[in-house]
């Protein structure tokens, strides 16, 4: 059976529908806007060291939340791990999907680790706590996929919102492994458009038009 892609399980699990059309479309490129979040994964200690250059990136906060987020990141036991990957943008291929993993924090770099950590960036803002369902589902696939390669167990991954300056740490809880096979299954089942949402995740969805799907502030405006 064929593998998934990362990209393709998260896009499921925000929406199995836009993962239909963005499949019928053949488009799964990143906006250039969102790469440059992302690449702001690999610039934390320049920014940490320089302030004054987070003026000249895309970062979502105000100078000082940034810094002061970096410096807290700077007290966390990976930092320098994540802050130096040894590996970046490294292609993972496991028994149910692939994809890129942002970085890979090896073993030697982490205190009391015997095991590698993978990353990945995300251009988004996170939730107050935890990370979103899409980047749970993500980094479970991740951390599979390397655990996969290796050979040994990988219980965790870390999710990054570089433009935030905020990096969540992503067990892989039963719950959490549940909700990846459910999803997994959902995408290689998908043989036709999957049944249409109503929320607020139409509002901002390329495919809206195509999907044909009436958001709740439409319906209200018609008065429906």
């Amino acid at each position: 059976m064929d593998t998934v892609s990362f990209s393709d399980l998260a896009r499921a699990a925000y929406c199995p529908r836009q993962l239909y059309y963005a499949r019928k479309s053949d488009d799964r490129s990143l906006p250039a806007d969102a790469t440059a979040r992302i690449e702001l994964a690999f610039r934390y200690r320049e920014l940490l060291a320089a302030p004054n250059r987070v003026t000249e990136v895309p970062v979502d906060v105000s100078v000082e939340t940034y810094r002061h987020r970096l410096e807290s990141l700077r007290d966390r036991p990976w930092w320098p791990a994540i802050a130096e990957p040894d590996r970046t943008e490294v292609f993972l291929s496991g028994r149910d999907c692939h994809g890129v993993a942002t970085k890979i924090l090896e073993p030697t770099q982490l205190p009391a680790s015997d095991t590698a950590v993978p990353t990945i960036a995300t251009p988004g803002a996170p939730p107050e706590s935890g990370v979103w369902e899409p980047q749970s589902v993500r980094a479970v696939a991740v951390a599979l996929a390397l655990s996969w390669e290796r050979e040994q167990s990988i219980d965790r991954c870390l999710v990054e919102y570089p433009a935030h300056g905020v990096v969540r740490e992503v067990r892989l809880t039963v719950r959490r492994k549940a909700t990846y096979r459910r999803t997994l299954r959902a995408v290689r089942s998908m043989d036709g458009p999957p049944p249409r949402v109503d929320d607020d995740r139409c509002t901002s969805c390329s495919y809206r038009d195509t999907c044909g799907v009436r958001t709740r502030s439409l319906s209200s405006l018609l008065g429906l």
